[in-house]
């Protein structure tokens, strides 16, 4: 070998590949996390278009449709999504506050109408909205403006948070009528999703512990409820059980039998994409909530663990990325929408997995659904909204991100000079 001839780095491609992916999450910097959040985004997305194409083509088929009928319609909302976030990732902290509240109102409207004649009902469930051929889904978008607009009004009553009053009025409510709102749509995996969602902005907005035990205690009771007056969900939890009937294979428990199937026969590297078997109408809507099932047969073991790792690589360079602010407001919205998509991530894949019952929640950035793909690229570019450098540095000498902190600490001061 010449003097002149530069040496290959010692190792397989593969573990140098590793390394560098290491060295990338060691690196705590938001120039450095914030492409590979994209990055992964963008490559889940990919993943799911290139999926839904797969599981729905059969099912249009049989239905006379154009096989490309659903995955041009998700591209076309995929695109719609990917452009939102990137204008929300270039808005100012301070229009992001400002945004929530507008986002706020406007998802309590959008859910009243649902319970109007615009409402429209797929599969028993009654959380659509229907203006003019054009359908969305208020629910999802819900998830994102509970976020925003109480890691705002927490951040504003940071001083306050040590009263059970402040700390629960209004974010509680208002979480609560929201989930009331779904919840009337027979709609009980938004409902548990939003729960989720709620627990999460008020444990990292600070509020006490206190708060979460009896406020947990009143949604597992209002859970066990939603759940005991539907015999649907009574006989798809039956289901999970085993405790239902020798007929229930048909029944109850087919969608989740079948797919259970499915992550069976994909073995460890797949069947091949697009080669599915279980698509061919043996997994009702398999392009939806068990699409994870399709892409695990076709995927096999080894492209499950792909989109495992992809979720992964997410929630770590989200935590690491927002761990150095100051600011508490970019800290909550962060951190709960991080928890939203992983959490949703993990109801998702557990459930195909038989390891909770079937209750409807799809897979982010991979399930068919406009909706549900806008709300959530529209969550990740408000995470890169408010961990750009510019916006995580800590405030200057003399000034507050709050507006009225003076107020704030001024109720404190009189509240302790009383006791």
């Amino acid at each position: 070998m010449s003097t002149g001839q530069k040496q290959r780095p010692a190792g397989p491609p593969v573990r140098r590949r590793l390394g560098k992916l290491a060295v990338w999450l060691e690196d705590d910097s938001p120039g450095r996390l914030r492409p590979l959040i994209l990055a992964v985004v963008l490559t889940l997305s990919a993943i799911g278009l290139v999926e839904v194409a797969s599981a729905s083509s059969v099912e249009s088929v049989a239905a006379g449709n154009n096989p490309y009928d659903l995955p041009l319609k998700q591209a076309m909302w995929t695109v719609a999504g990917v452009v939102i976030m990137l204008v929300l990732a270039r808005m100012p902290v301070s229009k992001v506050r400002w945004l929530g509240w507008w986002l706020m109102g406007g998802s309590l409207v959008a859910l009243v109408l649902v319970l109007t004649p615009l409402g429209m009902s797929v599969n028993g469930n009654r959380n659509w909205l229907s203006v003019g051929g054009f359908t969305a889904q208020p629910s999802e978008f819900a998830k994102l403006s509970l976020i925003v607009w109480g890691a705002d009004v927490l951040d504003r009553k940071q001083a306050l948070l040590g009263q059970t009053k402040h700390a629960v009025v209004p974010l509680a409510p208002a979480g609560a009528v929201i989930m009331g709102i779904v919840a009337l749509g027979h709609d009980l995996g938004t409902t548990m999703i939003i729960m989720m969602i709620l627990a999460a902005t008020m444990f990292y907005g600070g509020v006490r512990m206190k708060v979460f035990s009896v406020a947990g205690l009143i949604c597992v009771a209002a859970a066990l409820v939603l759940a005991a007056t539907s015999g649907n969900r009574m006989g798809r939890i039956s289901s999970w059980l085993g405790m239902g009937s020798d007929e229930d294979a048909q029944g109850m428990g087919y969608q989740a039998q079948h797919g259970a199937y499915a992550l069976a026969s994909g073995s460890w590297f797949g069947v091949g994409l697009g080669q599915s078997r279980q698509k061919w109408n043996w997994i009702p809507e398999a392009h939806n909530d068990f699409i994870f099932s399709i892409l695990g047969e076709e995927l096999g073991f080894a492209g499950a663990l792909l989109v495992l790792g992809l979720f992964a690589i997410l929630a770590i360079a989200v935590f690491k990325t927002i761990a150095r602010t100051t600011d508490t407001f970019s800290r909550i919205v962060a951190c709960s929408v991080i928890t939203w998509i992983l959490g949703q991530a993990v109801i998702n894949i557990a459930m195909v997995s038989g390891l909770l019952p079937v209750i409807g929640v799809p897979l982010p950035f991979i399930s068919y659904g406009g909706s549900a793909m806008v709300s959530s690229l529209a969550g990740m570019g408000v995470i890169l909204a408010v961990t750009r450098p510019e916006s995580m540095d800590p405030p200057r000498p003399g000034r507050s991100r709050l507006r009225r902190p003076d107020r704030a600490v001024k109720q404190v001061r009189e509240h302790a000079y009383q006791q």
